[in-house]
């Protein structure tokens, strides 16, 4: 037999508990004939009478007493799950399992996890980096899967995070050395650092310049360092190149031009409601990224930095 509407267990319980229809409706705040016809709908899907109607009440059967009883302790349950969910939401405990990049697990995991065990002491966090393949496949074993990419389908339920504003950025030594492009389609004369196909866009326009990479990395932090040393142009995100120590030691390369804004998203799979562990660690990172909290500026406003939290798909680093 299917499991009834739980509403109409419910408020069978409250006519059982009440003694009559009326009392009940009272009780739930409900119209009486809504009352009746829930008792009816219960009656007709267990195919048994429970309550016996006469001028002078309700009368529960024999089967009514019983399955009363049996409701009774059902409802009971499902209360105190929902207290013990409660306990969790309020002090979630257990493992986490996390799997991020590289450089998420460097510039946003590592300063802000002590912050977060602090104010959940019962979680533990075992955090997996991996290297960032662009298009890294989430896994089964791991509670979220943070991505630099918008997944192909959603099996998976998913949260987005403010994403990466980037520019194209080179070192004043190498603009004196070799020139300052002035087109999209000059950049293949250049020496860049970066990977993937780089997409270009100004207003409607698009260019995705062919360009052998002297450097194939994804790390942005690789790009940095390079770019700095006078190599050759690279693809930086914002908040990377206007920090205190680097703003002043590069220069804008086609800055009409911008580049594709990396997104970030976190995958997680299970029940339609989150457990509390992961919830709580969604929660808290949004308390971060892409504000001025944010643990990769430094001494920098978010503002003009980030983009609003959205899935969209992305070429490459």
């Amino acid at each position: 037999m299917e499991i009834p509407d739980l509403n109409d267990v419910r408020t069978f319980v409250a006519v059982g508990q009440e003694g009559t229809l009326t009392a009940a409706a009272r009780s739930l705040n409900l119209p009486t004939s809504t009352v009746s016809r829930a008792l009816t709908r219960l009656e007709k899907h267990l195919d048994v009478l429970l309550v016996q109607r006469s001028p002078r009440g309700l009368v529960m059967t024999d089967f009514g007493k019983d399955y009363l009883q049996a409701c009774k302790r059902a409802l009971r349950t499902l209360r105190d799950g929902g207290e013990l969910l409660d306990i969790h939401r309020e002090r979630p405990s257990g493992l986490i399992k996390v799997a991020c990049p590289i450089t998420m697990a460097r510039s946003i995991f590592a300063p802000l996890l002590p912050d977060f065990l602090s104010r959940y002491p019962e979680l533990r966090v075992e955090l997996e980096p991996y290297s960032s393949g662009w298009d890294q496949k989430p896994r089964e074993d791991v509670d979220v899967f943070f991505k630099v990419r918008a997944p192909r389908d959603s099996l998976r339920r998913v949260r987005p995070y403010p994403g990466t504003k980037r520019g194209l950025f080179a070192s004043p030594e190498y603009v004196s050395a070799r020139g300052n492009p002035r087109a999209p389609d000059e950049l293949g004369a250049h020496t860049c650092i970066g990977s993937g196909t780089w997409r270009l866009s100004r207003g409607s326009k698009v260019a995705a310049p062919n360009i052998l990479f002297r450097v194939v990395a994804s790390d942005p932090v690789v790009h940095l360092d390079l770019a700095l040393s006078g190599f050759g142009i690279a693809i930086l995100p914002l908040y990377m190149a206007k920090r205190p120590d680097t703003r002043n030691r590069l220069m804008p390369i086609l800055p009409l031009w911008n580049p594709e804004p990396i997104t970030l998203c976190a995958l997680f799979s299970g029940a339609a409601r989150l457990t509390p562990k992961v919830q709580v660690l969604l929660d808290f990172l949004g308390e971060y990224l892409g504000t001025d909290r944010d643990p990769r500026l430094d001494r920098v406003p978010a503002r003009g930095l980030f983009t609003e939290p959205k899935l969209e798909a992305t070429s490459g680093p």
